[in-house]
């Protein structure tokens, strides 16, 4: 398991690593048991998102590897040692590449855990794939995710897609960039004042 960042957060300790096969059914579990509810307001396709051993065949296959040309890698989110959220890194090319993040526990979606981790999960990303921008593809709607991104990257533009990546419906998203160059400043950020 390879470890990526430690951060306090107002919840607890918070730990970026490696998503590895015994965290995968987890995942499973958020997606196909948090109810209609959730996947609703994600705005999920129940096509694309497909069965659980899809989506349990899909998260095995984004376990790192250590294979640079790994299109799919996914990375567990640890609070007190306890799994509490993944992101997922989905890359086409070098300037093309998406990441998704989700806090699986609902009693910690709004603790500023996913901002505690923004610059260091960013970091991530660069230092496990080589590739020179990522993009944050979000829905207009989501409101608590667009209010962390807000504090750390701007909105390039908004519009509508009809094949957004993963697995969500067409719809309105706020599109936002980060490029390699762009990291260190996400640091500067970061630090209090």
């Amino acid at each position: 398991m390879t470890r990526y960042a430690r951060v306090e957060t107002k919840a607890g300790r918070a730990l970026l690593r490696s998503l590895e096969p015994r965290d995968v059914d987890a995942v499973v579990r958020f997606w196909h048991e948090s109810g209609d509810e959730l996947l609703d307001f994600l705005g999920i396709d129940r096509a694309r998102l497909a069965t659980r051993e899809d989506t349990r065949q899909r998260f095995m296959r984004a376990v790192p590897s250590g294979d640079p040309a790994q299109m799919n890698l996914a990375f567990a989110i640890d609070l007190d040692g306890e799994l509490t959220g993944y992101t997922l890194l989905n890359r086409y090319s070098a300037e093309l590449n998406y990441s998704h993040w989700h806090i699986m526990r609902p009693e910690l979606r709004g603790a500023g855990i996913s901002s505690a981790l923004y610059p260091y999960r960013v970091r991530m990303y660069f230092d496990a794939a080589p590739m020179e921008r990522l993009t944050h593809q979000t829905r207009t709607r989501n409101v608590p995710v667009n209010r962390m991104l807000d504090k750390w990257v701007p909105i390039a533009e908004t519009r509508y897609i009809e094949n957004p990546d993963g697995v969500a419906l067409p719809g309105e998203f706020h599109l936002r960039y980060v490029n390699r160059a762009d990291v260190a400043a996400l640091f500067l950020k970061a630090t209090p004042t």
